[in-house]
């Protein structure tokens, strides 16, 4: 019965993750108005699924056994999970892009303090390593890329051509986007799991049908501040962003780093928001999302400590 409430508790974090993260895979393009919320997210929840399935075993293998190698009890993997899935939910409904990497590695660090086992200190600074370079690379990447596309973009001629390769080049990205999501953050929720000896493969499936469920059901309020919030993207903007994005998630995901996709997206936006100058930037917006970026693994790790520590006295 335990297992099955694990079980249950991966899909809620999946759930989560699709309903938070989805925005960082289509907040861009609807935000342009170059897609539809409905057509962006079918699009978004068809390739997280590819994703996960394909390239998702890196990240699984070092969130269940990476940062905490020996097998957790039971009733520690089920706490990892509701703290991390309470925490991704309240700010969902705040309208705050956060980690959900961070929430689940703050968790899962918090437990294995809170039981007394070994955590891989080298492991966590390793991870949080590429948490502090993702946002500035893609912002270097995204501030390059809109230079370099924007020289044969405005050499088309007709606003019927230029609208037509701008909506098939935003399509790719929401795709890939999409896909490295899937491959990086499905791990974030059956990886505690995989810690108890569960098996990878159809869990992969859960976590993939999780997301997609999210996505498709709560992914609309998070959409609206990544889209418009930060600053306003034009069409090749929005291409940028996303394809800058999705080349460091994805790369990160090939070499097992959970990395967030929101800060690897904000830092993409902000980046173009570079090109028109530091004016073009909403600072307040995105010193609220740093904020939020520097707390979640500090409090779901907490939350994740004490709650095991309260239930470990009845259990």
């Amino acid at each position: 019965m335990i297992f099955i409430t694990l079980l249950v508790g991966g899909f809620y974090v999946g759930w989560n993750i699709g309903a938070n993260d989805a925005a960082n895979c289509m907040g861009t393009p609807v935000g342009s108005g170059l897609l539809s919320y409905r057509r962006a997210a079918n699009i978004v929840a068809l390739f997280a699924i590819i994703g996960a399935l394909l390239h998702g075993n890196a990240v699984i293998k070092t969130v269940g056994r990476g940062i905490v190698a020996e097998e957790l009890p039971y009733i520690a993997v089920l706490v990892v999970l509701i703290a991390a899935g309470l925490f991704i939910s309240l700010a969902t409904l705040l309208h705050l892009p956060v980690s959900t990497s961070q929430a689940i590695v703050g968790a899962m660090s918090g437990v294995g303090f809170a039981v007394g086992t070994t955590v891989d200190l080298s492991q966590v600074s390793h991870i949080g390593l590429g948490w502090i370079v993702s946002p500035g690379l893609t912002a270097v990447i995204a501030f390059a890329l809109y230079h370099l596309l924007a020289i044969p973009m405005h050499r088309i001629k007709g606003f019927i051509q230029w609208e037509r390769v701008l909506r098939i080049l935003v399509l790719v990205s929401v795709a890939y986007m999409a896909f490295a999501m899937g491959a990086n953050n499905v791990g974030n929720a059956i990886g505690p799991i995989v810690n108890v000896g569960g098996d990878p493969d159809w869990l992969t499936l859960l976590g993939a049908a999780a997301v997609a469920v999210g996505i498709l059901t709560g992914g609309r309020r998070v959409t609206q501040t990544v889209g418009s919030g930060i600053t306003p993207l034009d069409p090749l903007g929005a291409f940028t962003a996303q394809l800058a994005a999705a080349l460091a998630i994805h790369s990160f995901s090939l070499i097992g780093l959970p990395v967030s996709t929101s800060q690897a997206v904000i830092g993409a936006i902000a980046g173009v928001g570079l090109v028109k100058g530091m004016s073009a930037v909403n600072r307040r917006q995105l010193f609220q999302i740093v904020i939020g970026w520097m707390a979640t693994p500090i409090t779901a790790g907490l939350l994740a400590f004490g709650l095991y520590r309260l239930l470990s006295l009845f259990f």
